[in-house]
């Protein structure tokens, strides 16, 4: 797995394959499933595909949590995407359709959006005067 960016550095990879809870996952993970592994590397594979997208306009996504159990995930848009005017509507109609179309198990994605002064490359960036 390439690197996805920021949180997401490294592949998923089991330390002991006999049990679940000693896996490293790029990303803080909680809840048990017999699937961890699987949905968080699915996860990832799918933020990869995002990301790359966010960052040509000056933004990064990480995700800051998931809960393999409930199907949670929690995400946030940094750098331009903090000075950007649409970034609720790249959180709830891009990213949070993406990963639900994709992933059946995402029962909910929470965003947020941390604010930031830095200029985006985008059309949709407010210009500074």
């Amino acid at each position: 797995m390439k690197s996805g960016g920021p949180g997401l550095d490294g592949a998923v990879e089991p330390t002991s394959t006999a049990d679940p809870s000693t896996q490293t996952f790029p990303f803080p993970v909680t809840g048990e499933h017999p699937d961890a592994a699987a949905r968080v590397r699915d996860l990832a594979d799918v933020i990869e595909v995002i990301q790359p997208v966010i960052a040509a306009d000056g933004g990064s996504l990480d995700v800051l949590a998931l809960d393999v159990e409930t199907g949670v995930v929690r995400l946030q848009l940094s750098g331009a995407c903090g000075s950007c005017a649409v970034s609720a509507a790249t959180l709830n109609g891009g990213v949070n359709r993406i990963l639900r179309d994709r992933l059946s198990w995402i029962t909910d994605v929470i965003g947020d959006v941390q604010e930031s002064d830095v200029d985006g490359y985008g059309g949709w960036t407010p210009k500074h005067s």
